[in-house]
């Protein structure tokens, strides 16, 4: 054989290993950058909490895959106002009782999830299905359930039960709205323990 055609051969050999050692590692690259990007902090968290990249990327596919099969749907118009009026009335009666209306936001996000069509009887798979569209507010949500908890035991002082009104409400708005980051943002500022505005 020609020594010529031996080095051509010898060249396209490494070329299509190189290719496909390239492939090899960009699609798992690709798909770390699309979680990261989609759950944002949610993906560090699921990182350390599963106690590695391969283990929190397969939960947090899972995740996805769950989702895609949710029938989420949004609200009319209708109730959205019903429902911003039961809000409004939960955090005036903060100022007067912080832990019932933590208590109330709970309950009323609760079912504002439900006629969403989010599942909510368990809510470790609450949080991860809200994770997927929610990722930037779901943390908060967290934490403001474990203060409502603490609350109810009394255990809460008003400046977490606030902090709780206001992380519920983050995301009450994001559910309230077309889900978007955008809607995020209540109408009007905050006003010292009332958290109402």
């Amino acid at each position: 054989m020609n020594t010529g055609l031996i080095v051509a051969v010898a060249v396209i050999i490494v070329l299509v290993a190189a290719v496909a050692l390239a492939a090899a590692f960009a699609v798992p690259w690709q798909r770390s950058r699309r979680l990261r990007r989609r759950f944002g902090p949610e993906y560090d968290r699921a990182v350390q909490e599963l106690g590695g990249r391969r283990a929190a990327e397969r939960e947090l596919a899972e995740r996805e895959k769950r989702h895609a099969k949710l029938d989420l749907k949004p609200l009319s118009e209708d109730s959205r106002r019903q429902y911003r009026a039961e809000w409004d009335r939960i955090q005036e009666r903060f100022v007067d009782s912080p832990p019932e209306a933590v208590r109330e936001g709970h309950e009323l996000l609760s079912r504002l999830m439900a006629d969403r069509g989010y599942p909510t009887e368990d809510d470790d798979q609450r949080i991860a299905d809200l994770s997927v569209e929610h990722a930037g507010t779901v943390d908060r949500y967290r934490k403001a359930r474990a203060i409502g908890e603490r609350s109810a035991a009394g255990e809460a002082t008003t400046e977490d039960m606030r902090a709780a009104m206001v992380d519920y409400r983050a995301l009450f708005h994001e559910l309230l709205g077309n889900g978007s980051a955008a809607s995020t943002e209540p109408e009007t500022a905050d006003r010292g323990d009332s958290a109402a505005r």
